[in-house]
């Protein structure tokens, strides 16, 4: 029979209860002759409570030293799960083994709390399969060249299972939630959202990019690169549901473009809680000065997403980009201690009080004035568009965070998100 990665989140490990019904429904999948691989992420709010501990001991720094510690301290949380969920197997008469990623080894560069993934070692993983074992690999961690423990970041454990997959050429990788599939947008902020049987691979690419937290967007460029089927579904089915049933439920992230996918113009409306604008005011407009703010950015390891220039008056002109919003003052104290006094800039300021809404869909591709409908429908209900930003087939604009569930609602009406499909 084929291999199979499942991956389950922090919810669906959230006590030994839930975790009694993964083993459960891993058992399901294992006595119907599939070689399985099982990704857990920590139970759920154990990576805050102990991230919570290191706070209370010290504030958070930059230091590599202390960085080195955080990454120690998180990986801990999968590596309970993991075993509970071997010793769960066991007790349903499943021959089961759980490893660390750094027993394997998951090899990771040395980017501590953003680490991304290099190779991983097979041959432990397929020789336990080989006996018959159900395999649990810790998600969200690795190791380094230097032996140090690592973690992916937020949602690592996606981007984990994922990359397993790819590595073992495994059949599918099944990921399962606390939702039952992507949706046009957020249920929670929208009712009326609908379940998607298919997305395609650029969408979901796209939707996590700008925000949705079904996947994280490193865990759909894997499965991307390395054509990874991937499907996401829900683990609050219950754990006895017909087998080919669950198989074919949730939401199928596709490679393909079928024709029903091509005649959405938008398939979703996915929005991001997580930003801060940082603005570098009276800027010298000289050739170099994007990479001197910049580059001092990337060096310090902080991600940048949306950048805007206004156009230059008097020889000056603004810079601004939006950041996560946990690396909002770290921004602020590293342009204001190193780049500002550098540039001659007036001044740096930052608001870490915006959000991030974007429409996306293959459809915008063959249709013209979806930009422009969605600049319309945000005028109508009083909402000011603070930079923009598009590719073939999203639009992003940055608006004040009070008005993000107003324009997330108005936005899947205008484009009948809220309709059942034929």
């Amino acid at each position: 029979m084929s291999l199979i990665v499942h991956k389950y989140g922090g919810t669906s490990m959230g006590s030994t209860d839930r975790i009694k019904n993964v083993a459960k429904r891993v058992a399901k999948w294992s006595r119907a002759g599939y070689q399985m691989v099982v990704v857990p992420s920590a139970m759920s709010g154990e990576t805050n409570r102990l991230l919570g501990l290191a706070k209370e001991l010290a504030p958070t720094s930059v230091d590599l030293s202390y960085q080195r510690e955080l990454d120690m301290l998180a990986s801990t949380g999968e590596q309970a799960s993991s075993a509970l969920l071997a010793i769960a197997l066991q007790a349903e008469g499943i021959d089961s083994v759980s490893y660390a990623g750094w027993q394997l080894p998951i090899l990771t560069n040395s980017a501590f709390t953003k680490a991304r993934i290099e190779s991983i070692d097979d041959k432990r993983v397929m020789g336990d399969l080989a006996e018959g074992k159900v395999v649990i690999i810790t998600g969200f961690q690795g190791v380094d060249a230097h032996s140090n423990i690592t973690t992916l970041g937020r949602g690592g454990s996606d981007t984990s299972a994922v990359a397993i997959a790819a590595a073992l050429k495994a059949s599918e990788c099944l990921i399962y939630t606390d939702v039952d599939g992507v949706y046009t947008t957020d249920p929670r902020v929208v009712p009326e959202a609908k379940r998607l049987t298919t997305i395609s691979f650029e969408e979901m690419l796209e939707m996590a990019s700008m925000g949705s937290k079904v996947l994280q967007i490193r865990s759909v460029e894997f499965a991307g690169k390395y054509k990874v089927p991937l499907r996401v579904l829900s683990s609050f089915t219950p754990w006895d549901i017909d087998l080919q049933e669950e198989a074919r439920s949730g939401t199928l992230i596709s490679f393909e473009e079928d024709e029903k996918m091509e005649q959405a113009i938008v398939s979703g409306i996915a929005f991001n809680r997580d930003e801060a604008k940082i603005s570098v005011i009276g800027v010298p407009d000289k050739p170099g000065i994007a990479y001197q703010i910049l580059g001092a950015v990337a060096e310090a390891n902080i991600e940048v997403d949306m950048i805007i220039q206004n156009i230059s008056k008097d020889g000056k002109t603004d810079f601004s980009f939006t950041v996560h919003r946990n690396d909002h003052a770290k921004t602020l104290d590293l342009l204001k201690g190193q780049v500002i006094p550098e540039l001659g800039a007036a001044e740096v300021v930052g608001d870490a009080k915006i959000c991030k809404v974007s429409i996306v869909g293959i459809g915008m591709r063959s249709h013209v004035g979806v930009a422009s409908k969605m600049f319309k429908t945000l005028s109508e209900e009083g909402i000011n568009i603070q930079m923009i930003s598009t590719s073939e087939i999203k639009t992003s604009v940055v608006i004040d965070e009070k008005y993000m569930e107003l324009a997330v609602r108005a936005l899947h009406k205008t484009f009948d998100l809220d309709q059942d499909k034929a």
